[in-house]
């Protein structure tokens, strides 16, 4: 880890570009583990909305991710990136669960349709 204050003399002197993030989780350790969601959907209307992942292991351990704080645009067939964190890192992902959210309490539900999705570590690339 660097210290906030002085990170980017760390981290600018190296040839190759450099990605740093700084989300942490306020509990012991305070590891922050953190996937890219890559998400197309096929509504023909847009949608604007939260999303929140679910993963779990083979063995039923489940953890959650953090509500991101911006809401997203969901137009069809536009892929759609997402930053989501989770507190504990699952290895062997067993089950994917996506919660949409407009966090409104008026108006109509609405479904957010997935064509395609695709969750990958940015702790672990390789995954």
């Amino acid at each position: 880890g660097y210290y906030a204050d002085r990170w980017k003399k760390l981290l600018t002197p190296y040839s190759s570009p450099t990605t740093a993030y700084f989300d942490t989780s306020d509990q012991d350790p305070f590891c922050m583990y953190n996937y890219l969601l890559d998400i197309t959907t096929w509504n023909k209307s847009t949608r604007r909305g939260f999303i929140k992942v679910k993963i779990t292991d083979y063995a039923g351990n489940t953890v959650e991710s953090q509500m991101n704080s911006e809401a997203s645009t969901f137009q069809q067939y536009k892929r759609v990136k997402i930053l989501t964190g989770f507190y504990q890192d699952i290895e062997k992902i067993a089950k994917i669960s996506l919660t949409f959210s407009t966090k409104t309490l008026i108006g109509p539900k609405h479904k957010l349709r997935i064509l395609q999705m695709k969750l990958k570590s940015l702790n672990n690339p390789k995954r």
